[in-house]
């Protein structure tokens, strides 16, 4: 029975998720949750009442008028214990108003309701109840009007995955069907201390029961002469995974498929002309949003389609039970744990995501509508920013949300941090705000005060070597706290262009934030901080040289670096920190020519920043240019030989996804206001791109690009959103749906931009076209 020949740099550590859900709540329903029929199955307190002026969807609401006491509400008795989250989309002109969940006659959670004249959902904590025990829903006036639609109960933990037995072979053959030519062995695992092999032309199989859901199935493989992995639903084949000849661990994944209660799921791996390897089986749930791709070119079309497919791949299922603390050294981990809504974020042979990686992938998380998921991890490193911990979030978490330990972190005085990422999560937070319009962003007290301590005691803590409102690191190494995120440098930074850069679209974020919460002041403030930096960046931090004579980083004893410095090199331009101007042009050029050269970093997950770069300084084909080497080396063994392929390290794939929503059709949501703007960025060689179904607030829609003078926006449902339809250049007229009306036009960043705004309604569609 051939087995592989094992070198020293094989993939040696276990990421098992083992399949035992949380149990899900049985639905409750609320009557009449749109008004869709008038006041039926509510209670309407006198200056409250139904109307169709002004719905969310549909053709009715409810309304409150203003000042205390007006109510409307609706109780529901729980047939089983459970626990739900309550969410409504609200609208009001003044603050005061609240929703309250009540269960038995005691408040048991509330959302209070600000200023926001634009529907805004809102969503409680999770309420746990009592078999007949009686949940109330009510919606309190304030001030002014309230006008309330689409409430809803939802269960608060995720559907169970697919029951599969035995993922891990750790109980040897049980669950699985071996015949012949195959078997499990304890020579060289993936995780754990067990494997399957299969001989050449072999193969094992495992059918189980599923509930309705939708789900993605991935295994790690290594073969000698290629295979498949198959997926079968009720006998058909809904996914073939084709496995090249590799002779070392990569993830291999078959979905999203679609299952129907009771359905009869097959899972089958099948040996070519060589040995196979399997290990750890994985279940993920299918990401809540699937946007779909068309264009003229057909790389992008692949590349769009193998990144939605890998990311997908990479969600945990909350509520399953996993080994925490999985790393090279301890190949078992520390124990297990209950997952919470997350994904993997760093390297996929341990079991944690990193801050770092987080960011960076969370827009490419926004397109697949992961917002739970976003916010989530969020949540989770803000609370590990602590005084203790002098306000640095810690480096890498656990699928349960509680610290990584052993690899990244020692004690309070001695674990990983890394100036940028404390900024770049307030930054990140921001975006997610945008994406998705959830209020938690701005409401939830303890990430507000994170942010606050971020943008403010942060900052304050971290100023000695070099004092001038910029955070630094210590110069000491990345356990002691470092200035930048080039971990392959030695030279003892005090400030970086990464940390710099970071904290000033931290600022800004802090600024949009406060936007969300109707606090102005805070929002000035903030923005006059961001303003205030950029201008010490341009005139006194950076120098006055370009290319190679700018300066990147000071030392802690304040000397100045110049040359290339990787992170701290193109974030500058990246975070749009420095000045438009040929400064900025010969900067970029010296980024792409030593990124091209000798200075290419050898990790690929430093190298998926560039095209967010590019893209951020209007330069399509350059940013083109990097998209496509990222994805033709997802097939190159990583430099860190336990990764695997580099299209198995997360960043990939989900930076992929982002760089083509939001830097190829430049999408730029404002799901709090309902609105959104799109500006063509697409290459040479591609005339034309469509996405349909990208997730912006409660909405879905279809964004397409003809060339970079002609663009369409379809509403697929949802609310009413505004558009701005963004073109480079200057044009004296648009048309609108062929209409001929004047353009405007206003210069960001160094670019000059036609544009014009635009209702689009939902189920309708616009088409814009700048006219010369």
């Amino acid at each position: 029975m051939p087995r592989r020949s094992w070198s020293k740099y094989a993939v040696v550590v276990a990421v098992l998720v083992s399949s035992v859900p949380a149990a899900a709540a049985v639905p409750l329903t609320l009557v009449n949750r749109g008004f869709e029929n008038g006041p039926t199955g509510w209670r309407f307190s006198a200056g409250t009442g139904t109307a169709t002026n002004n719905p969310h969807t549909g053709s009715g609401l409810a309304y409150l008028d203003g000042g205390a006491g007006k109510t409307i509400s609706q109780s529901i008795t729980a047939a089983e214990a459970g626990a739900y989250t309550v969410g409504a989309w609200i609208a009001a002109a003044a603050p005061g108003g609240k929703l309250v969940v009540r269960v038995s006659g005691s408040i048991t959670a509330e959302s209070a309701i600000p200023t926001q004249t634009a529907y805004t959902r809102y969503q409680t904590s999770t309420i746990t109840v009592a078999q007949n025990d009686v949940l109330d829903v009510s919606i309190e006036s304030g001030q002014s009007w309230v006008n309330v639609d689409d409430v809803t109960i939802a269960p608060a933990v995720a559907p169970p995955p697919l029951p599969f037995t035995n993922p891990g072979f750790e109980d040897g053959s049980t669950g699985w069907t071996f015949g012949a030519g195959t078997g499990t062995a304890t020579n060289n695992p993936h995780g754990g201390t067990k494997l399957a092999y299969l001989d050449p032309g072999k193969s094992i199989s495992q059918t189980t029961i599923a509930g309705q859901g939708r789900h993605v199935l991935s295994a790690w493989i290594a073969t000698s002469g290629g295979g498949e992995l198959k997926v079968k639903v009720n006998g058909d084949t809904k996914g073939t995974a084709t496995l090249p000849v590799r002779d070392y661990y990569a993830r291999y994944s078959v979905g999203p498929f679609t299952t129907a209660q009771g359905d009869k799921v097959e899972v089958v791996i099948q040996a070519g002309t060589g040995w196979v390897n399997v290990d750890d089986l994985m279940v993920s749930p299918a990401a809540p949003a699937s946007p779909t791709i068309s264009s003229s070119n057909s790389q992008i079309v692949q590349m769009f389609n193998w990144a939605k497919a890998k990311a997908n791949s990479w969600v945990i299922q909350p509520g399953t039970t996993g080994p925490v603390n999985v790393d090279e050294r301890t190949l078992a981990g520390t124990g297990t744990a209950t997952y919470q809504p997350s994904y993997w974020a760093g390297y996929a042979h341990r079991t944690g995501y990193y801050s770092r990686d987080m960011v960076h992938q969370f827009g490419g998380a926004q397109v697949l509508c992961l917002n739970d998921e976003n916010l989530s991890m969020t949540h989770a490193f803000a609370a590990s920013s602590t005084p203790e911990h002098k306000y640095y979030p810690v480096w890498a978490l656990n699928f349960d949300n509680d610290t990584y330990l052993r690899i990244d972190y020692r004690n309070p005085n001695s674990f990983v941090r890394e100036v940028p990422a404390t900024f770049e999560l307030v930054e990140k937070a921001n975006q997610a705000y945008r994406w998705s319009g959830d209020q938690r962003y701005v409401r939830d007290p303890a990430l507000w005060e994170f942010y606050r301590r971020a943008t403010e005691d942060f900052i304050s803590l971290h100023d000695a070597a070099k004092p001038n409102g910029v955070a630094e690191g210590t110069g000491k190494g990345i356990f002691q706290g470092a200035a930048s995120y080039n971990e392959q440098s030695d030279e003892p930074l005090a400030e970086a262009g990464d940390s710099i850069a970071s904290q000033y679209q931290a600022f800004r974020a802090m600024a949009s934030l406060a936007r969300g919460r109707g606090d102005t002041t805070t929002e000035m403030k903030f923005n006059q901080a961001a303003a205030n930096l950029r201008t010490y960046f341009n005139t006194t931090w950076s120098g006055t040289g370009s290319g190679a004579a700018m300066v990147r980083a000071y030392t802690v004893d304040g000397q100045a670096l110049t040359g290339w410095g990787k992170e701290n090199s193109w974030f500058m331009p990246m975070k749009q920190i420095l000045d438009p101007g040929p400064r900025r042009d010969a900067y970029l050029d010296y980024i792409d020519q030593q990124a091209r050269g000798t200075g290419k970093p050898t990790n690929i997950e430093a190298i998926t920043y560039l095209p967010d770069t590019f893209f951020a300084n209007n330069r399509p084909d350059t940013a083109w240019y990097w998209m496509n080497h990222v994805y033709n080396a997802r097939d190159t063994r990583h430099v860190a030989a336990r990764q695997g392929p580099n299209g198995d390290y997360p960043e990939v794939s989900f930076t992929l996804l982002s760089q083509t929503v939001e830097g190829l059709l430049g999408v730029v949501p404002n799901a709090p206001e309902h609105k959104l703007a799109t500006q063509s960025r697409l290459p040479q060689g591609m005339d034309w791109l469509e996405v349909a179904d990208i997730a912006i607030g409660g909405g879905k829609f279809t964004v397409r690009h003809d060339g970079g003078t002609k663009s369409a926006v379809t509403n697929q449902g949802g609310s009413g959103y505004v558009w701005e339809a963004r073109f480079t250049g200057t044009y004296p007229s648009v048309k609108v749906d062929g209409v001929q009306r004047p353009a405007h036009t206003r210069t960001e960043n160094g670019v000059t931009y036609t544009y014009t705004t635009v209702a689009v309604r939902p189920g309708g569609k616009t088409v814009v076209e700048a006219v010369s």
